[in-house]
């Protein structure tokens, strides 16, 4: 009742009213008041609706205005944080330098407001969204804070008044209470309600929760408020259970219990009825992870139903599980919530209705507010298991993923609050309970080694909770609190959870499981591998690295020990589960062994940095071998992978041995897998691990001294792969240290130099490259030494450069000289390169290095490096290399590259030299070598007396005994050899020997491991093993194991029978190595006894082949008494060494061929070599677009005359000929319009490009504006034909003509552009605009411009001077122009040939007129007032030529200083484009009595009459164009026109540009001067040669035009203020000469193009003195000193005369409405060189001032803002907002600012995009790093400079017009930019 006439009132009455009755002590009427009133006004049932959100306002504000209000609130902010909250696409600064937590980042206010000067620091656009921690001293130093945040402001603000926010208190209760209701009552089940219902709803809420935002925005005094209310649990139960009577409330709070339930929660009133067992605390951890998320998630059908299936396929839930220890780990934690608060109930909405962007934004600018902050860590951790469950659901699971991480990154990055949470609510059980339960959604049984008795269960990565990485917001939290010491600690403690989380471990062992395809190809290749690697990455070693940065010192002894021990029982059991015994299973191959590298890792750091015992970690020999298994089947099946054996797999397999190895794994997957490896080696018997290897590598049966064998496992293609992988791998093994004793330094240096010897590297991708510590959150790449400083110990770098072919260099380091030297290690290459190519790259730039540096010329082999000392725990590893069983393998392999037998290689031979070396330098410690031989008759065991490399190297090997098929060679030798003594094909047991020291190495091991006696040693570690192991049965001791021969392989057909043969060999290692010598430096003797005396190791760092023999003798000879004889005696010998025969014809055949291959190399390189020379010399002749120097490739017609025709080559048909009128001959050229010249301003500097709001450019300024303007001027006043003849167009829009020099046959070309037209490859260009590209050099043209047929002979006579004088000329020139009017076409081609006009050549130039036409836009074309007439036309086309010479003279620097032919002018097009111009302005004729000719040359006296007639006079002449009148009279005289002729045009036309000088001047004098001038002037008029001083025609010029009697007092007063320097005879003949100069040049140009002139080169100072040279006006005054202007007039009539006729002509204006015309006087026709907009020397400037600037077009901020360069314009790209026509912005801009070519700078991603006509290309970008790199898209985000080179390249493209020809990667736009 009393609320409705409370609603009556106005609001804000009302609310004073109340806020009074409130304040009273006793306030209980005015409560009531207020909750009547609110109840109305809040009525949930109502919807919502604007008017309560009014009435709201009102209240909080108690009477105030609500801005008034939020003012004063904000008066009292006393937070010291800012906690700025951003979305997706912020963007955000992050500084390394002052962050303490890696996830910091601040907002660009607080970062622009902070010293961040010298900082690493980058900008980035958020992913997630994120919010700004300035002031918050948990997560960065305080020093970054900014001015505002770094005063703690909460000191000295004021407290608060009570009564300011007391209606706040208690209005916004029941305002949250009501969106909670709309929240309840909106939510209905996603499986029953599409998702849509849910965006109603909160759509509706939009405006309510956007009103929190503001609040919280009010700060810290109204986020305190909130606070309070959020967490009040009174309020809350007094509201939400909905009082009795209110029976909407009493449902809605049903639905609530209804949602929960369904949510899998029990509400705990239930729970406390049923008593589930709370107190229960020896439930076992079954039900702690799984049952209890198992019950819980049944109660929703969907899932229920994938728990059943689950259970039904593998009994999960049967696996041995670990009892939960303490009691304090309540099963509650995961099926309970009970909410006691709002801000409990706002979150669980928040999640059910997955996380709106508003609800999170608002939650999030609650937290600097710290109570809430703890309040909301505890609600948010309370929830986690519910998050995860919504997630799992979610459909829109990747923006769910970044909004949960916009939270949970916030919250747990603080260490403080990480660690109560820990402690207070369990996080870590609730997160690693939460990611098992997660996983265990996706099992399979896994199918490694034995598929039917499999035990072991692994994830799925076909799932979509792999595949989509939904764990990733679970996982990423789970790191980013793992590096906080304190809470790793406790984890590391919490034994329970350590053995959860290896359990959770083992679901990635094994998973995404290979089956090696034998028959088929598969069908489907799947892509499953990304999942796997991402899921190991993320969820096993990213941890893993976390726990690792807290166990670096001796006192964390501990926590490792635990960690190993746990892992090792993790991994006993899955040995166990998956049935494994001795051998792998066969064709399997999994990349995923977590559990074994989590166990390498906290092995190597236990040893490296904890001081801790290696044995004291390490399991039994049994469980060893067991552990290496696996690993080593993977290096196995990388070379199996290389060598195409699982080819058939398809592409993926590749992808995954690249992935495995790649730089962002590969610290967390082969260096683990290579350091366990290392760690079996060295514990386990030598001889073992090295004949696990070869078999492994399935390469036993190769090890034959026999030259034929038998391979059960391989093709004879993979035999060499998999023997160079096997030996590789041992040479990696034995000389790897990354883990084994190097520091973090050496290891970066290491890894920095492989990367650097692969390719030069920019910053950018070397920083990507080196493996840094993977823990995300340490940031740091390893090592005290700072990445930049080793960077610049071992690198040089290359400043960024720009080659001419357009290809843009970046800043690139390339490894400095010593590097090479010393430091390159070719085994780190290959371990680090994912493609194979990159170690032949390395190996190409290291054989440059050599070559360059004069080392070695050759072909060099891999350089041998000295390697870092052992750690001691390691010591065992050197073993490997002093085992008899890798000696007989090195002595085979030696033995088998002599004899050359197939399948060896350089690379074989080069590993197994480097074997030998590593064992030399190797020693093992203990055994002193006895120097005395040994008494080879004990050597019974094996081949080898001992174990030492040393004195095996000098050991003779006798005779072998061979198993070799009967075919082989050696059966027929011994046949021939022992006709009467066949030895039968023996099968005999071990005891039977063949002389004293004579062994036997079997043909194949598989067959007969067990006969010879060199491998009884593999046969012992086989029973070792067994025993071992304790197995009963004893078939695994046998040769032949069951398992092996079933997948045996047999060849087509029987295999020949087996046979023993005895070889005699009588060789040692070192012969061998002597003999090798021999042959490969293809001397005998190649070795000399003195040799040995004068070796120096040193020396032989770098080389061949070779020089690796000679520093393995030197050293073995050093460093062994013994040794050094054998040496002597073998090099002793006299005896030449017999070379081996060759034996069989296959090695004959090899052999050959091998010489063939080489021969044909050599062919190769010869022909190579031509080639490249012959393609050297086109491109000096035809392609260089850039460089001036090259030679014309013909002077076209400006060649000089010849005495025949010109001949032209055709380059399509090859024919050369004469042009002629029925096959004419074109020039390819580029048409193209141009707006450069209408750029141009007067002063040289550029514009710059506004970065504040105060800068703008101004356009009126610029050429094409000024000349616009003065068209339209004389338009108004003058006759319209008589303007278009006074001035040119074409500054903006001009069509530019450019060619590349080729000439080709009309028709020819017609034909190849119907070829063209057919061939349906994307081309880049559209064939049907005409476009192709010079079929000889590629350049892009898009017409023929057709050559005249000329005859030499005639231009002889043209050319000669003539003593004619000038009236004569003048007469002459008279009658060609009149000739005009009878002929349209030229006289003497008219005589010639009549039908002309139907000629093919005409029909041409007609064609490429229309062509020239449709090049510009149709408003570059119509000037006149009638559009299409003949005027307009005629303006157009001299227009044309105009525009041509100008750009000319702008490409030649502005002057013609340079002189000689420019580069434009070889190429230059410009003498045919006059022919085809005059050829088509003939047709046109100049009415006579308006030829200004007559004007410039005589003095007219009818003209009075004949204006009184005409309503608008003709434009004077002293304010035409003079430049146009040239070239009009030029192209409309006959060609060829003689050179008398020119020159006569030239000096008339002088005379009138001198006085249009004189007038100019005389504007810009004050009256004194003028006064004092004329004066002058007049006094001088009557001596001789008056009409050449300047003096005298300057004071008749001010005489005359200060009878029209506006022209000089309009602008006295400007000028009086323009000229305040005092004008001296110097200054006045200065400025005369300036204003000539343009005119002089362009004649001089002109004269150069039409007979072939030279243009002699000068100073600056002599050009004006040039140029009337040239032109022949000096006359014979001209002296060498001093040139005055004046001087070069020539008057064909009197000159006083014909300036009176001119003045007279701006006089006649003064009464006329035309007066106005007269400033048409002031003109000056100087302009500076076209520049692009001047940038910031920072991008940032750029960045900061436009990424958020409004288009001024829509008004909105553009997607993808960019910058007009030419003219700074702000345009959108792409963006549909400003699109008309269907044309976007950036294609209208460039059409209307530089006629379809316009240059932009893209905002948001730095670079300079290129729009010419239909096709754009990308540019690249202007701004550099410091590392002199590109930043495309600002991912990297560092401080970007100016690359001065880059813009100026830039610039003289623009300017050149080069951009077609430049850029290769064109594309159209389709009007879409």
């Amino acid at each position: 009742m009393m609320a409705a006439s409370l609603l009556r009132r106005d609001k804000k009455s009302t609310a004073a009213h109340l806020k009074a009755d409130l304040k009273r002590t006793d306030n209980s009427s005015g409560l009531r008041q207020l909750q009547e009133l609110l109840d109305s006004v809040l009525n949930p049932e109502r919807g919502s609706d604007p008017e309560a959100l009014e009435w709201c306002k009102w209240l909080l504000a108690g009477g105030d205005g609500f801005d008034e209000f939020c003012r004063t609130v904000r008066s009292y902010d006393n937070a010291t944080l800012c906690g700025l909250v951003w979305t997706a696409n912020f963007v955000a600064y992050r500084c390394r330098t002052c962050g303490i937590s890696p996830c910091m980042s601040l907002c660009a206010e607080c970062f622009n407001n902070g010293d961040h000067t010298g900082h690493d620091f980058n900008m980035f656009r958020s992913q997630a969204g994120g919010a700004c921690d300035c002031g918050d001293g948990n997560v960065m130093r305080e020093s970054g804070f900014c001015s505002r945040h770094r005063l703690k402001t909460g000191e000295n603000v004021p407290s608060v008044p009570r009564d300011l926010l007391l209606m706040s208190e208690m209005v916004l209760p029941r305002f949250i209470i009501t969106i909670i209701q709309y929240l309840r009552d909106g939510y209905t089940e996603p499986e029953s309600a599409a998702d849509r219902d849910l965006q109603k709803v909160l759509q509706q809420l939009e405006p309510h929760i956007s009103f929190l935002e503001e609040l919280t925005k009010m700060g810290g005094a109204m986020r305190t408020v909130l606070t309070k209310i959020l967490t009040n649990q009174q309020t809350f139960k007094e509201l939400s259970m909905g009082q009795e009577e209110n029976v909407y409330a009493k449902r809605n709070y049903e639905k609530y219990l209804s949602a929960l339930k369904s949510s899998g929660l029990v509400s705990v009133e239930e729970k406390g009825a049923g008593g589930a067992g709370a107190g229960a605390t020896d439930t076992p951890a079954g039900a702690g992870a799984l049952s209890l998320l198992g019950a819980t998630a049944a109660a929703s059908l969907e899932d229920s139903s994938k728990e059943e299936d689950q259970d039904g396929l593998q009994g999960v839930g049967q696996r041995k599980r670990v009892k939960l220890s303490s009691s304090t780990k309540d099963p509650s934690i995961m099926d309970t919530l009970k909410h006691k608060c709002f801000l409990e109930e706002l979150l669980f909405w928040t999640i059910k209705y997955e996380f709106p962007q508003k609800m999170v934004t608002f939650l999030l600018n609650m937290l600097p507010d710290q109570d809430y902050k703890i309040t909301f860590t505890k609600t948010f951790v309370q929830h986690y298991a519910f998050i995860m469950k919504t997630l799992m659901k979610s459909h829109e699971s990747d923006t769910m993923s970044n909004r949960i991480v916009h939270i949970s990154v916030q919250l747990f990055s603080n260490e403080e609050l990480a660690r109560h949470v820990t402690e207070e609510c369990q996080l870590l059980d609730i997160m690693v309970t939460v990611l098992l339960y997660m996983m265990e959604s996706c099992l399979i049984k896994s199918e490694l080694q034995d598929e039917e008795n499999n035990r072991h269960v692994v994830v799925n990565c076909g799932e979509a909770l792999l595949k989509n990485n939904t764990y990733w917001p679970l996982v990423s939290d789970f790191i980013n609190i793992l590096s906080h010491q304190s809470v790793a600690k406790r984890f590391l403690e919490d034994h329970s959870l350590l053995l959860l989380w290896m359990s959770f471990v083992s679901f990635f062992q094994g998973m995404n499981l290979n089956k090696r395809e034998l028959n088929e190809h598969v069908e489907f290749e799947s892509q499953t591998y990304y999942a796997a690697f991402a899921a190991e990455l993320e969820a096993c070693a990213q941890p893993m690295w976390g726990l690792l940065t807290h166990c670096k010192v001796k006192e964390t002894q501990e926590y490792t020990k635990t960690v190993v021990r746990y892992c090792l029982e993790t991994l006993q059991m899955w040995f166990d589960a998956i049935g494994f015994v001795d051998e792998p299973a066969l064709n399997q191959l999994t990349f995923h062994l977590p559990l074994h590298r989590y166990y390498a890792m906290f092995l190597s750091k236990g040893v490296k940095c904890q001081g801790l015992d290696l044995d004291s970690l390490l399991p039994d020999q049994e469980m060893l071998m067991k552990i290496m298994v696996h690993p080593l089947q993977i290096q196995a099946s990388l070379s199996e992978i290389h060598s195409n054996m699982w080819v058939r797999n398809g592409l993926q397999i590749k992808g995954q041995a690249m992935t495995y190895v790649q730089s962002h794994f590969c610290n967390s997957m082969i260096d683990p897998d290579i350091y366990l490896l290392q760690v079996c080696a060295s514990r386990l018997d030598p001889d073992y691990f090295i004949s696990s290897v070869f078999e492994r590598f399935k390469v036993v049966d190769l090890l034959t001294m026999a030259s034929q064998h038998q391979n059960a496992v391989l093709d004879s293609e993979q035999e060499r792969p998999m023997l160079e992988g096997a030996l590789t791998f041992l040479v990696i093994l034995s000389s790897l240290r990354i883990h084994l004793g190097m520091s973090d330094d050496e290891i970066l240096r290491a890894e920095m130099v492989s990367q650097l010897c692969m390719n030069d590297r920019t910053h950018s991708s070397l920083l990507d490259l080196i493996p840094e510590n993977p823990n995300p959150k340490s940031g740091v790449v390893p090592g005290s030494c700072s990445f930049e400083e080793m960077l610049s110990a071992v690198a040089d770098f290359k400043a960024p450069v720009f080659e001419p072919g357009g290809s843009m260099q970046q800043g690139m380091y390339t490894p400095k000289a010593e590097v090479w030297e010393k430091e390159f290690d070719p085994i780190m290459v290959i371990l680090r390169t994912v493609y194979r190519r990159d170690v032949q790259s390395a190996m190409d730039r290291y054989a440059a290095f050599l070559k360059q540096s004069g080392v070695h010329t050759g072909n060099p082999w891999p350089p041998y490096k000295e390697r870092t000392p052992l750690h001691p725990c390691y010591r065992g590893l050197v073993r490997l290399l002093h085992c008899k069983t890798l000696h007989i393998v090195i002595f085979t392999l030696l033995y088998k590259i002599w004899m050359d037998h197939q399948n060896m290689s350089e690379h074989v031979l080069c590993m197994v030299l480097y074997l030998i070396e590593l064992g030399l330098d190797n020693q093992v410690q203990d055994d002193k070598v006895e120097e005395e031989p040994c008494i080879e008759e004990h050597c019974h065991d094996s081949w080898f007396p001992g174990t030492s490399l040393l004195s095996n190297l000098h050991h003779v090997i006798n005779f072998v005994r061979v198993r070799v098929p009967e075919t082989a060679p050696e059966v027929e030798r011994k046949r021939e050899r022992e006709r009467e003594r066949e030895t039968p094909p023996s099968t005999s047991s071990e005891s039977t020997t063949f002389g004293q020291s004579s062994r036997r190495l079997t043909g194949n091991w598989r067959e007969n491991l067990r006969e010879a006696q060199v491998f009884s040693l593999v046969a012992e570690r086989r029973r070792k093993f067994q025993e071992i192991i304790n197995r009963s049965n004893h078939e695994a001791s046998q040769a032949v194991r069951p398992k092996s021969s079933s997948s045996r392989w047999l060849p087509p057909g029987s295999p020949p029978q087996l046979v023993t043969e005895i070889l005699e060999i009588r060789e040692s290692m070192l012969s061998l190595l002597v003999k090798l010598h021999q042959k490969l430096s293809a001397k005998q003797n190649s070795l000399s006894l003195s040799w040995l005396a004068e070796v120096d190791p040193a020396h032989h760092a770098h080389g061949d082949g070779l020089t690796a023999i000679e520093r393995i003798l030197a050293k073995a000879s050093a460093r062994s008494r013994h040794s050094k004889r054998c040496l002597q005696e073998i090099c002793g010998k006299v005896c030449p060494p017999i070379p081996p025969k060759k034996n069989s014809p296959g090695d004959k055949k090899s052999m050959d061929k091998e010489e063939r291959r080489q021969r044909a190399r050599e062919r190769q390189q010869k022909l190579l070599a031509e080639f490249a020379s012959r393609q050297k010399s086109f491109m000096e002749t035809a392609m260089d677009v850039e460089s001036p120097e090259t030679d014309a490739v013909m002077d076209m017609g400006s060649a000089e005359p010849l005495d025949s025709e010109v001949l032209y080559d055709c380059v399509i048909c090859g024919q050369s000929g004469p042009s002629t009128e029925d096959r004419p001959t074109g020039l390819v050229v580029l048409l193209q319009a141009s707006s450069v010249l209408g750029h141009r301003c007067r002063s040289d500097t550029p514009k710059r490009l506004p970065t504040t709001d105060e800068e703008h450019i101004y356009p009126e300024d610029t050429c094409g504006a000024t000349n616009d303007v003065r068209l339209s001027l004389m338009q108004r006043y003058f006759k319209d034909s008589s303007c278009l003849q006074s001035v040119s167009v074409g500054w903006d829009g001009g069509v530019y003509v450019q060619t590349c020099g080729h000439t080709l046959h009309i028709d020819c070309h017609k034909s190849y552009m119907e070829s063209l037209r057919n061939d349906q490859v994307l081309q880049g260009f559209s064939v049907d605009k005409g476009e192709f590209t010079c079929p000889l050099c590629r350049q892009f043209a898009n017409s023929v411009l057709p050559c005249r047929p000329g005859r030499g002979i005639e231009t002889g006579a043209w050319h000669m001077p003539s003593n004619k004088s000038m009236s004569t000329l003048v007469k002459e020139v008279e009658d060609l122009q009149e000739q005009l009017g009878i002929f349209p076409v030229s006289a003497s081609v008219k005589q010639r040939d009549p039908i002309l006009a139907e000629s093919n050549l005409s029909k041409e130039m007609e064609s490429v007129i229309k062509d020239i036409k449709n090049t510009t836009q149709k408003k570059y074309m119509d000037y006149g007032k009638n559009p299409g007439s003949p005027d307009n036309d005629f303006l157009f086309m001299y227009s044309v030529a105009r525009t041509n010479l100008e750009l000319e003279l702008v490409h030649r620097g502005g002057n013609l200083c340079s002189g000689g032919a420019s580069a434009a002018a070889k190429r230059s097009c410009l003498n045919q484009l006059f022919h085809v111009l005059a050829m088509h302005m003939r047709l046109y004729s100049i009415d006579s009595a308006y030829n200004p000719w007559t004007r410039l040359t005589q003095s007219t006296h009818s003209r009075e009459t004949e204006f009184c007639d005409d309503e608008r006079p003709e434009v004077p002449m002293l304010f035409r164009d003079v430049p146009s009148l040239l070239i009009i009279f030029i192209l409309t005289m006959p060609q060829p026109l003689r050179k008398e002729h020119f020159t006569c045009v030239v000096k008339v036309l002088y005379s009138l540009q001198y006085t249009q000088a004189l007038a100019a001047l005389s504007i810009r004098f004050s009256c004194e001067e003028r006064l004092a001038w004329s004066n002058t002037g007049a006094a001088k008029k009557n001596m001789p040669n008056s009409d050449k001083s300047w003096e005298s025609l300057l004071g008749h010029v001010i005489s005359e035009l200060t009878k029209a009697k506006d022209v000089y007092d309009t602008n006295s007063e400007e000028a009086l203020m323009l000229s305040s320097s005092v004008w001296s005879p110097q200054s006045i003949e200065f400025t005369l000469q300036q204003f000539c100069l343009p005119f002089l040049r362009l004649s001089c140009l002109l004269q150069h193009h039409l007979y072939g002139d030279s243009l002699p080169g000068c100073q600056v100072e002599e050009e004006f003195s040039l140029l009337t040279g040239c032109l022949n006006l000096a006359g014979s005054v001209q002296s060498s000193g001093s040139m005055s202007s004046a001087a070069c007039l020539e008057w064909n009539f009197n000159a006083f005369d014909l300036i009176n006729q001119w003045c007279s002509e701006v006089i006649a204006l003064s009464g006329s409405p035309s007066q106005q015309s007269v400033s048409l006087l002031v003109q000056d026709p100087q302009w500076a060189a076209p520049r692009l907009l001047h940038l910031p020397d920072n991008y940032n400037t750029i960045f900061q001032y436009y990424h958020r600037k409004s288009c001024t077009s829509c008004g909105k901020t553009p997607k993808d803002p960019a910058l007009c360069l030419v003219c700074g314009a702000f345009v959108c790209l792409k963006g549909h907002c400003c699109k008309q026509q269907g044309v976007c912005e950036c294609v209208l801009h460039s059409q209307h600012c530089g006629a379809a070519t316009g240059i932009f700078l893209l905002v948001n991603a730095s670079v300079i995009i290129i729009i010419r006509g239909h096709r754009f290309c990308l540019w690249g970008s202007v701004y550099l790093d410091a590392h002199g790199e590109e930043d495309r898209d600002l991912r990297r985000g560092k401080p970007l400079y100016l690359c001065e080179e880059r813009y100026r390249v830039l610039e003289q493209q623009w300017v050149s017009h080069t951009f077609d020809h430049i850029n290769k990667r064109w594309g159209p736009h389709y009007n879409g930019l």
